[in-house]
């Protein structure tokens, strides 16, 4: 097909393609990191990385361009979700091209004019390249396609839009190729030597055969345990790494006043479709009224024929045994009522082969005149002249073009609606001309094989939504609570109103969605300028509700205190003293011990048998990961009674019977091949990861988004 219209058509794949290409493979599912208090930056940055200012101006350019891409590519309107995932996506991508071209710039790594040329027309071009110069139905890629592009593109104005498009997605490709030679110079500084493939080896495959005794920390009733401060202080000194924040968090406290429709609501809407029905069986243009009717835009594409299991399970068997003109419903589903009406009944074939000629009407000078050629083409064929030689010289579908316009067999939902009807409702052997979104469609039908039912099925709806009383009474309810609630009595008063206070615990700045709240992020940036404690002077409207938030606690970026992670660290806190007091008793149970049959009868429990436990799985069989025990058993003696170990679930005691030592390592190679390749898997998470760290990351996007 031509390829200006191409272009049309597929620079919303290429464009978001482009969104992605700065970023390291590594990071498309990573969470991004946030940066300092909602209160850091000023009014014009968005965010920090290496100290290079990313201005909010540009930033919000970019999302812009991003989402209306995004949404040309889709068709869709952006949720809330989609728009987070966008704007994401953008700040990664801004984050990664600043690391990247420090380090890239300060390797002085370089693409050259050879490599680039390869990389876009080369034997094996880039495979941004193939999929995007890929024939749309065929799948393969296109290289006359691509040709023909780069020729419009060298003779184009500077300031032609697709030109400066052309020269973002080579810009990409440029920089992707510079981040594959940063990655390569470090992965090929990775070593994996034998002594690391023999010890790999045997972690894995030794076996452990030892007996134990356990007294778990659940003996000790939890209120005979005393904590002390100096507890809490020793646990979080020796474990203060661990409650790093990458960054800020914040928590709700919140009551809903529900706006949900009513019985009255659901019993208006439904009448609505009842008379629709009523209309949809009387009226002479199914198409027009839904067009007219149909409030979910997916109803008023083109119809086309299904085979039975393609429609909705309420619709498919009822459609399938009906008569044509059958209305049915009011049904509802997936939250409205719906009508569908069985327009249209067939037997048709399961499956078409045939071929085309595609002309692209901005090439022949407008629609008129590619149908013109089309039908000249037409008569062409229908004289005799063979219709694969003028596909090659006439189609700009040049994947297709070069087998003679040849599409092969394709089933139901395989082509564009136009495109299908013709294929399917024609008989072997017709030449039809049809119009698609990508232009004049000249299609001769080869073959058609099997034969089942397929119908036509029309759908009009109403959704289910609540009525302005309806939403009215929620909201009153909303504003009394908020004349008497604030800060000090915010759960005294849900309590006195029936009101089931909930938790949204450890919000980010950029949260979009909280637990059982849909689009929330209003509710959440007025917590990220908010101060601890404070209750909302007004309710959030979050879906077919009313919230009213309380910020109950603030998390701030870095170390946090002890204080703030107290209670987190309670229980481990509590199993360390619990585990002081177990040890001595087993400790006093080892003194004069000549077997662990012995320590058992001591404390009064019993010897438990494990055979076959290997160093690098290091599970406890039927109780749990207890790493200390399982690294102390293959650090031991046979035969030796051991020192009480404190371990995760319990204070144990053992002696080892014996190891069974694997067959010696045959292959080293190998072994070192599959470390290896697990290392690789993990370094480009590491290297980012340390990259990130050491640009210093700061991320302001929570007062602007």
């Amino acid at each position: 097909m031509g390829i200006m219209s191409f272009l049309r058509n597929r620079m919303g794949v290429i464009l978001v393609v482009v969104i992605g290409l700065a970023l390291f493979a590594f990071i498309a599912s990573e969470a991004v990191q946030y940066g300092r208090s909602f209160f850091s930056g000023d009014r014009t940055t968005v965010g920090e990385v290496a100290g290079e200012k990313i201005s909010y101006e540009d930033f919000n350019k970019r999302v812009e361009f991003n989402e209306k891409q995004y949404q040309q590519q889709f068709g869709q309107n952006l949720t809330p979700q989609l728009v987070s995932y966008v704007q994401n996506m953008t700040w990664s991508q801004n984050v990664s091209q600043i690391i990247l071209k420090k380090e890239v710039d300060k390797l002085g790594l370089v693409v050259g004019e050879d490599e680039t040329r390869n990389m876009i027309s080369g034997p094996n071009p880039d495979p941004e390249i193939v999929r995007n110069f890929s024939n749309p139905q065929t799948g393969q890629f296109d290289r006359g396609q691509l040709n023909q592009f780069l020729s419009a593109m060298q003779n184009a104005p500077g300031a032609d839009e697709m030109k400066q498009r052309w020269s973002q997605l080579v810009a990409s490709l440029i920089d992707t190729k510079k981040t594959q030679k940063y990655l390569s110079l470090i992965r090929n500084g990775l070593y994996v030597n034998s002594l690391d493939a023999k010890d790999d080896y045997e972690a894995k495959n030794k076996l452990a055969n030892f007996k134990y005794v356990a007294l778990d920390y659940s003996t000790i009733p939890d209120n005979k345990v005393t904590l002390t401060d100096g507890d809490f202080q020793a646990y979080y000194d020796e474990h203060k790494a661990a409650f790093k924040n990458e960054q800020e968090l914040r928590t709700f406290k919140y009551v809903s006043f529900n706006a949900a429709p009513s019985k009255a609501d659901s019993a208006a809407i439904k009448a609505q479709a009842d008379k629709l029905a009523a209309d949809f069986k009387t009226t002479p243009n199914d198409s027009l009224f839904v067009q007219i009717n149909a409030v979910n835009a997916a109803y008023k594409a083109p119809l086309a024929f299904l085979r039975k299991g393609q429609l909705e399970p309420k619709l498919d068997t009822v459609m399938f045994n009906a008569s044509k003109g059958f209305v049915y419903g009011p049904y509802l589903s997936d939250g409205s009522y719906k009508v569908s009406k069985l327009v249209d009944v067939t037997v048709g074939p399961d499956s078409v082969k045939a071929r085309h000629i595609l002309i692209n009407p901005q090439l022949t000078g407008g629609l008129d005149k590619a149908k013109a050629q089309a039908d000249s083409l037409k008569k062409l064929i229908q004289g005799g002249k063979p219709f694969a030689d003028l596909a090659k010289t006439y189609s700009t579908d040049k994947g297709s073009a070069e087998k003679g316009g040849d599409l092969g067999y394709f089933g139901r939902g395989a082509m564009v609606p136009q495109f299908e009807e013709a294929a399917f409702t024609g008989k072997k052997g017709d030449l039809v001309v049809v119009t698609s979104q990508f232009g004049v469609h000249l299609i001769q039908i080869e073959d058609q094989k099997g034969s089942s039912k397929v119908v036509k099925v029309a759908t009009v709806d109403r959704p289910l939504t609540a009525s302005s009383q309806t939403q009215s009474a929620a909201f009153s309810k909303a504003q009394s609570f908020l004349s008497a609630a604030n800060s000090d009595n915010f759960e005294a008063e849900a309590k006195k109103m029936g009101l089931q206070v909930k938790t949204a615990d450890d919000v980010n700045g950029l949260a979009v969605s909280l637990p059982g709240l849909e689009n929330a992020r209003d509710m959440v940036k007025w917590g990220f300028g908010a101060e601890k404690g404070a209750l909302a002077d007004k309710a959030f409207t979050v879906g077919n509700q009313y919230v009213v938030p309380k910020l109950v606690e603030i998390k701030p970026e870095g170390i946090l205190p002890l204080e703030v992670v107290k209670k987190q660290i309670e229980p481990a806190v509590r199993n360390i003293v619990k585990a002081k007091q177990l040890s001595e008793k087993l400790q006093g149970a080892l003194n004069g011990a000549s077997s662990i049959e012995q320590v058992a009868q001591k404390v009064g429990t019993s010897v438990v048998p494990v055979e076959n436990v290997v160093f690098a799985n290091p599970i406890l069989p039927a109780v749990a990961q207890e790493n200390k025990l399982i690294g102390a058993v293959f650090g031991s003696q046979p035969n030796k009674l051991s020192k009480p170990i404190e371990g995760e679930h319990g204070v144990y005691a053992f002696v080892v019977n014996g190891f069974v030592n694997p067959a010696p390592l045959t292959n080293a190679v190998r072994q070192r091949e599959q470390i290896g390749q697990a290392l690789l898997q993990r370094a480009d998470n590491q290297i980012f990861d340390a990259l990130k760290d050491k640009a210093n990351v700061k991320d302001y996007r929570a007062k602007f988004m």
